[in-house]
């Protein structure tokens, strides 16, 4: 076969490429037109409970709601309320936010809530600019975490996440030091920005926060309710829609363990992935059930995170000191690396990476010394989410936090 044969073989191959790809996107900006209302959740932390909070307030003003979260265990709730998880076959992908926006139109919803599921900051901006295309952006917050990804520092996570600033919409955020990017991104896409204040916090009591059959932040529940009340539906509605919501799998809990005489309190805080949420959360729990029990972290690693092992070495060492470490999972050698490093006492650590779940209930048990509070983090995935349902299901009671 000759070369200008083959050439424009090629070049008709592309043309029909070129025509299916334009006609698929066609189809899609169509299918779109059939969703009034689309909001796509992005953020670094809270992004799961963001999703599912509007989307739980929202129908409990009376909405068709669907929405899509890849947060523990990625899944779809239904206009009902209930929630199917998503199988995948080889791996996740942000092609699968496509194939869901078509699955939930066969449901004739009023609205969508989604959450974002790329960190590449080009697929960011791609998810909705291309895909979801929404009326309505959220962005929690901007912290310091996928720095590998996202990074160096926080104001380029913050950059990466403005990504997903909706064109001609409004953009919600409660973070507030980052301000200025969302602000610019509004800007350059003629949005909208309305930002969550401290006194819009402060405004959720704990009296409202106990209500809730898991722990849930404050911040959370009051970015939720503003997104909300600007669709249309009414405070209190929402709010009682949020609270009758159930836990995710990989909510954080507080739970008192009574086993083989051992007198516990887990708590499951395995996906705070960033150090200042995690932080926040080992500083309060010693705070409150620390006093007269042996205080231990349980750090699940990720081979395949090592700037988060590292990351939260770093900030180990500033916290209150605890008893005891147990690291567990993979690529645990640059946790115990860095934190040696930073001047933590080896004595102090002890290392189970790969070990089974048996072998790490019974070190746990045993370096209690009959009354501990156990704090799980790191990651939910690789060994976390095992751990803290071997404690959910001994549990006496939970508590928020």
């Amino acid at each position: 076969m000759s070369i200008p044969i083959l050439l424009s073989i090629v070049i008709l191959l592309w043309l029909v490429l070129v025509i299916a790809g334009a006609f698929e996107a066609i189809q899609h900006r169509l299918l779109l037109r059939k969703i009034p209302i689309r909001v796509h959740v992005n953020g670094t932390r809270g992004k799961t409970s963001v999703t599912r909070l509007i989307a739980a307030g929202l129908r409990g003003g009376g909405m068709r709601v669907c929405a899509k979260t890849t947060g523990s265990a990625a899944a779809m709730t239904d206009p009902e309320g209930r929630e199917f998880p998503i199988y995948r076959i080889s791996g996740a992908n942000i092609i699968e936010q496509m194939r869901m926006l078509k699955r939930m139109v066969s449901l004739q919803p009023e609205a969508v809530v989604i959450e974002c599921m790329a960190l590449q900051p080009q697929y960011q901006s791609l998810c909705e600019l291309r895909m979801v295309r929404s009326t309505v952006g959220v962005i929690t917050n901007a912290r310091a975490d996928h720095l590998d990804v996202m990074g160096p520092g926080e104001r380029d996570v913050a950059l990466a996440l403005a990504g997903s600033t909706p064109v001609r919409g409004t953009l919600f955020t409660a973070e507030r030091d980052l301000i200025d990017v969302f602000q610019e991104a509004c800007q350059d896409r003629r949005s909208q920005l309305q930002g969550v204040t401290e006194e819009e916090v402060a405004a959720i009591p704990d009296s409202v926060l106990a209500q809730f059959n898991y722990a849930e932040h404050a911040e959370n529940v009051a970015l939720a309710l503003k997104v909300c009340e600007f669709i249309g539906v009414d405070r209190a509605r929402a709010l009682q829609g949020m609270i009758a919501l159930e836990p995710e799998t990989g909510a954080m809990q507080v739970m008192h363990v009574r086993y083989f005489e051992r007198d516990l309190i887990f708590v499951n805080a395995f996906a705070a992935n960033d150090p200042e949420s995690t932080g926040r959360i080992w500083e309060t729990m010693v705070a409150k059930h620390g006093a007269g029990r042996r205080t231990m972290m349980l750090i699940n690693c990720r081979a395949d995170r090592p700037h988060r092992s590292a990351q939260m070495a770093e900030a180990v060492v500033q916290w209150t000191a605890p008893d005891k470490v147990v690291v567990i999972g993979s690529g645990s050698f640059i946790f115990v690396r860095e934190v040696t490093k930073q001047g933590f006492d080896p004595d102090k650590i002890m290392v189970l990476e790969g070990a089974q779940m048996t072998e790490i209930t019974e070190v746990l048990l045993e370096q209690s010394l009959g009354k501990a509070l156990i704090v799980g983090m790191g990651n939910i995935h690789g060994g976390g989410e095992d751990v803290a349902r071997f404690f959910q299901n001994r549990a006496m009671n939970k508590e928020d936090v």
